[in-house]
């Protein structure tokens, strides 16, 4: 029985949505304890591999604003479901993987279904009444994190106590359980634009999304200097302009660039790539300082379940900060709930830069960055929000979802670099150097910070009641035609 058609019921939109969105974050972390395995898995080499973590990364790039365009123009609630379906595609095809290429289009297939969260925040904005829109988005937008921090523990025990198969089984199962959900309590919006969908746009922006993205993620494996490396990176510059051009005098554009150029949209979106960031450096410091041989004299030598495990606190901290992100926006302001956060994940990178000899000092500095991501990104939907139409939602947040995506990509690759370089003797081998996870935490401190700098730039309260105008006089103009 479908409840869809009836009135909503908004605690229970909110927790299926929320469910939504850890289960689709789930992804990004459920390979990471097979990454070691799967040459022999797949019979494949250790460069050929990492095209498992790649490719659901390019994939999610490229749907992400697509699927975010088609949620308004043709309803967010039927490309939930086909995101979720793809999920359940790709989860299917890994499961019953035993080489690369089958592993290869069901990780494409995962990540297609990205585009979950800013979908789930936009029904948010359709449906829910005002004073519970603020926590609900708070907590879908920290459900990134969520599912990222749960994901590692989760596929760690599965993996020590069963088959790897069950890992993609399992994820086939929740997507599933949470297309149920949604097919019976969530409302489809009444809200659309109707008209033609940007091909064109659409071709542009992909094209340029995995040059750039191909370019920083492989860029280490190359070289940075290497003639393909350059050459994406230039590549994906002149694709962006023209893709600009084109986007700025077709009617109807995949991406409105000049709601996109709005001060509160811009500097938000920019906020967002620099404190993803720092949220990311997090979760490639402390898993290896936990994993490392204690003989090194600062590894804590612990499993691959315990590291996870100690990385939980952080996922329910986000979490649980959420509706202290949503008080503080009412009170203050989403700007300020932003600057707030970004100062808490910067203190929590200095306390981690000298507090990592013990399990306790890692779950303390994780926590406390824990809290930092809750609150900012609790505020990052409201601020989008804020100063864009409503029929203009699922686009307006898919793009800031992609902006995130894209400083964990930078984050990802800058600590890869630091850390292959900065590096002592260990055996017949080499490992990363304490100095060098000192500098990923001064560098994620340092980004949390400049992101604060950044979010100074964003309107007060005044100007954003300014473009809130601006949005709902683009509203009517949209329904009047």
């Amino acid at each position: 029985m479908s409840l869809a058609g009836a009135a909503p019921r908004p605690n229970v939109v909110v927790a299926v949505l929320a469910l939504g969105g850890i289960t689709v974050s789930l992804m990004q972390t459920l390979v990471i304890p097979l990454i070691p395995m799967l040459p022999g898995l797949l019979h494949a080499s250790p460069a050929d591999t990492t095209w498992v973590i790649t490719a659901t990364l390019l994939a999610s790039a490229v749907a992400t604003p697509v699927v975010g365009r088609l949620g308004d123009m043709y309803g967010k609630r039927a490309m939930l479901l086909l995101s979720l379906c793809l999920l359940v595609a790709g989860s299917t095809v890994a499961a019953l993987s035993d080489s690369l290429v089958p592993m290869l289009a069901g990780r494409v297939l995962q990540g297609l279904a990205s585009g979950v969260i800013p979908l789930g925040i936009s029904i948010m904005r359709d449906e829910l009444p005002a004073e519970k829109l603020g926590s609900a988005t708070a907590m879908m937008s920290s459900s990134l994190g969520v599912g990222g921090a749960l994901g590692l523990p989760a596929s760690a025990l599965l993996i020590e106590n069963t088959d790897w198969h069950v890992l993609f089984w399992t994820a086939a199962g929740l997507g599933v359980v949470v297309i149920g959900f949604v097919l019976t309590f969530v409302p489809e919006s009444s809200v659309r634009t109707g008209g033609r969908f940007d091909v064109v746009g659409a071709l542009g922006l992909s094209t340029a999304l995995v040059c750039l993205l191909l370019a920083i993620s492989k860029g280490a494996d190359w070289g940075w200097t290497d003639g393909l490396t350059l050459g994406l990176f230039g590549a994906a510059v002149l694709v962006l302009l023209l893709w600009g051009w084109f986007e700025l005098r077709t009617r109807m554009p995949l991406v409105d660039l000049r709601t996109s150029a709005r001060r509160q949209v811009l500097v938000t979106n920019l906020a967002s790539v620099v404190f993803a960031f720092a949220m990311f450096a997090m979760s490639l410091v402390l898993p290896q300082l936990l994993q490392l041989p204690a003989a090194t004299g600062y590894g804590l030598g612990q499993s691959l379940l315990v590291t996870g495990l100690v990385l939980v606190p952080a996922g329910l901290v986000m979490m649980a900060t959420s509706p202290v992100s949503a008080r503080i926006s009412r009170a203050r302001g989403p700007k300020t709930t932003l600057m707030v956060g970004a100062v808490v994940v910067a203190a929590g990178y200095g306390l981690g830069a000298v507090f990592m000899s013990a399990i306790w000092q890692l779950l303390i500095v994780s926590a406390l960055i824990g809290a930092g991501i809750g609150l900012a990104y609790g505020s990052m939907p409201a601020l989008i929000m804020g100063a864009v139409p409503i029929s203009e939602t699922a686009a307006a947040n898919s793009l800031n979802t992609l902006m995130r995506a894209i400083g964990t990509s930078i984050s990802s690759a800058v600590a890869g670099v630091i850390l292959a370089h900065l590096t002592i003797p260990f055996g017949p081998a080499e490992v990363p150097s304490q100095g060098g996870f000192r500098l990923i935490m001064a560098l994620g401190s340092g980004a949390a910070l400049a992101a604060l700098a950044i979010a100074a730039f964003i309107p007060g309260r005044a100007r954003q009641t300014e473009e809130a105008a601006e949005s709902r006089h683009s509203d009517v103009i949209s329904a009047a035609r």
